[in-house]
């Protein structure tokens, strides 16, 4: 019966591990893409130049 549980036990951890990868990775693309448009969509100051579109 304990090696059934254990296995079953990795199993829902494995399925887990990759549920919480995929997204990850979902999550990566779409902070890319944001981060990329900031590039392209960033306005121009006073001087006319362009200006950094982040804070720091």
């Amino acid at each position: 019966m304990l090696p059934l549980v254990l296995v079953l036990l990795l199993a829902v951890l494995l399925f887990g591990l990759g549920f919480a990868v995929k997204a990850l990775w979902w999550i990566a693309v779409i902070v890319l893409v944001l981060w990329l448009l900031g590039f392209v969509a960033r306005g121009t100051n006073a001087g006319g130049s362009r200006g950094r579109w982040y804070r720091w």
